[in-house]
């Protein structure tokens, strides 16, 4: 069965809104001896798959290499509310365009270019290697 958000329900209007606004994702893979490993992450949803940048020779790399299985995390409230996981599967997108040339990912990580003091090239430059997660379940409250 496909992936779908039923975005008609609090819940699902709650996730697009995680997906299209929010700049961090926890991006969680597994490590070879089975230990989960999160690490936040900079994301676009572009409406099927999400397109995570990486430095290359990471451990979430290498994790994806060995166990596709991850998990992304959105941030909760502070008292728990609010809570959106979608499971998937990550590859290493080796046909994804660099991270400046999508104009979605360059608009929505404009103040993020601009903290790091870097330009869409450079930060494209510095993370070469394209993250996509087809989500597969998603669950919440």
């Amino acid at each position: 069965m496909p992936f779908t958000i039923d975005s008609t329900t609090d819940f699902g209007a709650r996730v697009t809104t995680h997906l299209a606004d929010d700049q961090v994702v926890w991006l969680t893979t597994v490590r070879e001896d089975g230990r989960p490993e999160p690490s936040p992450v900079w994301f676009l949803w572009d409406g099927e798959t999400v397109i995570i940048y990486s430095q290359a020779n990471t451990p979430k790399l290498r994790n994806i290499a060995a166990n596709p299985n991850v998990s992304l995390n959105f941030n909760s409230t502070s008292h728990g509310g609010d809570v959106v996981i979608i499971s998937g599967a990550a590859e290493i997108a080796t046909d994804a365009p660099p991270a400046h040339a999508i104009p979605a990912y360059v608009a929505k990580y404009a103040g993020g270019f601009e903290s790091l003091k870097m330009t869409p090239e450079a930060f494209a430059d510095g993370y070469p290697v394209a993250i996509r997660v087809t989500p597969t379940k998603l669950r919440g409250h």
